[in-house]
């Protein structure tokens, strides 16, 4: 290398290292070039979603990794200072360990690409997908985490009050351990509980749920903490230890079909036969039935009405709700237009006394 700066008559070091650095980064843009043309020359036109996917994710990864190896092994043989060698030299290992680090993490996110891709979550039985796309993403957050954990660890070890305090801080590890255990335990309980929501599914991202009063899907779960999106767009943010030690409904954990009630209350005098007769009519006319429960039934009678419960099933909460608010509102119109007597009423009868003279 050196010969070659001198067959261009660059004699200054400084300037054979800025030649020198471009050099690199050059060789690195052709390089990264270089490798996905032939990733799509190589792969099918049907099949180049993955070497798009691939590109996606590591555009400038590959970029920074070569200059930076490349200059780390040819820097000692430029005449530079001791000292000025010895920084370049650690700003090039520091640019690898993060430029590593960067590939891991995009690496990461590429299997998880490839695998949402062949995840089909937006057909309606889409227990299965959810239950796979629940514990990649799991795993993806805690794996990105070591990486990171890892890669950071590596880049302060380059230093040396780092390395001399390493072994002091080793002899302690013991007394640290149990501060930070007991300090951050509730951090660590729901990284367990993490783990064990991703394997054992209570919940998955997706599922319907009802929790403190309020319904709506599971948006994210994430390390420490699992959002909710409410059916009014507001967004729940719970403890992801809510969900292994409290109390709540999970409408869609074995199946996104939900059965829904609506509940009439109406005077003794309504004909259940044409209330029955009317409401298979409204389902029968609607997209959001899905056949599969149709119930009315007389569930309660007190001294002023009698309560009417009408039971019909959707493909998941959503539809269910619509359904519910579309069977209320067809049957109360039924009943106001064909038999409003039927409405609830409070009745009032005088009895006259023989004894009490006539009006």
């Amino acid at each position: 290398m050196i010969e070659f700066f001198d067959s261009l008559g660059l004699e200054q070091p400084y300037i054979r290292l800025a030649v020198f650095t471009l050099i690199s980064i050059l060789i690195g843009i052709i390089i990264r070039y270089a490798f996905f043309k032939t990733l799509f020359i190589l792969n099918k036109k049907d099949d180049r979603k993955f070497v798009k996917l691939l590109k996606n994710r590591f555009n400038g990864s590959i970029f920074l990794f070569i200059p930076m190896l490349i200059m780390h092994n040819l820097i000692p043989g430029f005449e530079l200072t001791k000292n000025l060698t010895e920084w370049l030299l650690l700003i090039t290992e520091s640019l690898i360990i993060a430029s590593f680090t960067i590939v891991a993490v995009r690496l990461v996110y590429f299997f998880q690409d490839v695998l949402n891709q062949k995840i089909n979550v937006d057909r309606a039985d889409n227990i299965k997908e959810r239950q796979v796309l629940t514990q990649v993403v799991f795993m993806r957050k805690i794996i990105v985490f070591l990486i990171v954990m890892i890669g950071l660890s590596l880049f302060l070890l380059q230093f040396d009050g780092v390395r001399k305090y390493g072994a002091t801080f080793l002899t302690s590890a013991g007394v640290a351990g149990i501060i930070i255990g007991l300090a951050a335990q509730k951090t660590i309980g729901n990284l367990l509980a993490g783990l064990q929501i991703a394997f054992t599914q209570p919940i998955k991202i997706g599922d319907a749920v009802f929790v403190e009063k309020e319904w709506g899907w599971i948006e994210e779960i994430n390390l420490t903490y699992v959002v909710v999106k409410i059916w009014d767009q507001r967004r729940l943010v719970l403890p992801i230890t809510y969900f292994t030690e409290q109390t709540f409904q999970n409408w869609t954990r074995n199946s996104a079909d939900i059965i829904g009630s609506v509940f009439l209350f109406t005077d003794y005098t309504v004909p259940i036969d044409d209330l029955r007769r009317e409401f298979e009519s409204v389902l029968d006319k609607t997209e959001l039935w899905n056949k599969s429960v149709q119930v009315l039934q007389v569930t309660d009678c007190t001294e002023k009405t009698m309560q009417i419960r009408m039971l019909m099933s959707a493909k998941d909460s959503p539809t269910a709700w619509d359904l519910r608010c579309l069977v209320r509102e067809k049957m109360l119109v039924f009943i106001q237009e064909k038999y409003p007597n039927a409405l609830p009423k409070t009745r009032l009868v005088m009895h006259q006394s023989p004894d009490e003279p006539k009006v």
